[in-house]
Order: C-alpha cells, then sequence, then structure tokens
C-alpha cells in the first residue's frame, strides 16, 4: 500500500476511535484495569504444539491470557482463561461469532469492529498501529500500541498495563512447520500442524504466515520494558525455540 494512503488510514482510524461511543466504554474499562495485578505472576498462553506436552490443569486458578483460537481448549480444560487477545482480522473474521462468545474480557483490534458486528459488553478494542509503524513497547494500550507482528507480544503489554510483575510465556514455540514469505496469506490445504489442535487452522481457513524476524524484535522490546521496571519475562514453552527470554522449567513453577 502506498505509505501516504497508508498514514492516512491510520489517521482517520484513529479518529474514529476517539470519537465512537464503543471506544469510548474500552478506554473507560482500561482504566478502571490497569494495576489491578500489581505484582502478580500471569501466564501468557501460546498455540504452538507444545501446548499437547504441557500440564495445562496446573493453570487453573491462575491469571491466563488466551489467544486466538485458544478456547478449543476449554471444553477439555474445564476452565477458561481469564483474558482473551485476538489481533489478527483473518482469525478475528473467520472466528467472529465463538469469539464473541467468549465470557471473559476481550481485546480486538478497532479495525476488526465490522467483523464481530455488536461488542459484548466485555469486549475491549485496541487502536493498533501498523507492523512497519512506530515500532516499540507500549506501556498503555489507551493509546495506540504496535503489534509486533505477534498476538504474544500484544499480551506482554497489556499484561505490564494490568501490573503483572511476572508474565510466564507457554506454547511459544516459535517454530512452524509451514513456510512461506512473512505475513502472507495462506489457506490451509488440511490439518494444522502448527498449533495444539488439527482444526486449528484446519482445511479452508485463511491465515498469514508468521513473521519471526519482527516478532524478536518485538520480544526483545519486552524484555527491556520488564527489566527496567524490575519485572520479569519468563519462558516455560516445552521445547520453544524462542532464545529471548529466559527459560525455566514449566513444572518447577508449582513446587
Amino acid at each position: 500500500m502506498n505509505p501516504i494512503l497508508s498514514a492516512a488510514r491510520g489517521l482517520k482510524n484513529r479518529l474514529d476511535f476517539a470519537a465512537h461511543p464503543w471506544a469510548r466504554s474500552s478506554l473507560r474499562q482500561l482504566t478502571a484495569m490497569q494495576d489491578t495485578h500489581k505484582g502478580e505472576r500471569c501466564f501468557i498462553i501460546g498455540n504452538g504444539p507444545s501446548l499437547r506436552d504441557t500440564d495445562l490443569t496446573k493453570l487453573s486458578g491462575e491469571f491466563t491470557f488466551g489467544m486466538n483460537r485458544i478456547y478449543l481448549l476449554f471444553p477439555e480444560l474445564g476452565f477458561h482463561t481469564t483474558y482473551f487477545v485476538s489481533v489478527n482480522y483473518l482469525v478475528i473474521r473467520q472466528c467472529a461469532a465463538e469469539i464473541m462468545s467468549l465470557p471473559m474480557p476481550k481485546f480486538i483490534p478497532w479495525s476488526c469492529r465490522r467483523d464481530i458486528g455488536r461488542p459484548s459488553a466485555d469486549t475491549i478494542f485496541l487502536d493498533l498501529v501498523g507492523v512497519r509503524d512506530r515500532p516499540g513497547f507500549y506501556a498503555d494500550p489507551r493509546q495506540p500500541i504496535w503489534h509486533g507482528a505477534t498476538v504474544t507480544y500484544v499480551a506482554l503489554q497489556l499484561a505490564y498495563f494490568l501490573g503483572f510483575g511476572q508474565a510466564i510465556l507457554i506454547g511459544v514455540d516459535h517454530d512452524f512447520a509451514s513456510k512461506g514469505p512473512a505475513g502472507q496469506v495462506v489457506t490451509s490445504q488440511g490439518d494444522d500442524p502448527n498449533h495444539f489442535a488439527a482444526n486449528y487452522f484446519g482445511k479452508g481457513f485463511q491465515w498469514q504466515l508468521p513473521d519471526l524476524e519482527t516478532s524478536e524484535i518485538a520480544y526483545r522490546f519486552a524484555r527491556q520494558a520488564y527489566e527496567k521496571a524490575g519485572r520479569q519475562v519468563l519462558d516455560a514453552t516445552v521445547g520453544g525455540k524462542l532464545t529471548i527470554f529466559e527459560k525455566v522449567d514449566y513444572l518447577s513453577l508449582f513446587k
């Protein structure tokens, strides 16, 4: 897209966000949530195949962020995550009804508001800037924030805003069997080898190939921000390939 046209659309989107009652409601909800978990720990749950090697029952009673199609696991687990985050327009467009039925605060991009219809009372809209625009760690999601090419990075920024002193990643395998240009839209031709369930992005589902390089830039921003504030991001993913954060054994966190 032409950079000037992209900037103009971004400005219009932000002006729409500032004026709309749904957005103003989101800002009020965010203000009420700020630092409500000060000093506590949370688990940010990715959707990699390693979740099948992770005892998720131990997360019952913990504060958790679930992302994208994590809800496919809820019936099996018997509980749902504390918060839900999804920022990819393809996921939201194809799964809007399922996402809107979830019974927890849901963080959704303002740009996807038309995909979900009328939002539920616990839908919180976020104003996201483009992947190439203003990279950085944004500690206050009441302002436009950078998504860093991965929903996990948005969850890390939200966890920081909510006051969590420790954010623990699981299921963030940082390794995809499907290869190709970063961000390219593809249509799944069969079972999904990249996530915890074969039907996660099953046959016919449109999705974007990962941008691991940009996400690593984002994760470094997160590590620096958390460490500067005396907080911590740990990576407890079983067999994960991400090397940005301090590794920790998952089961040791519950002794």
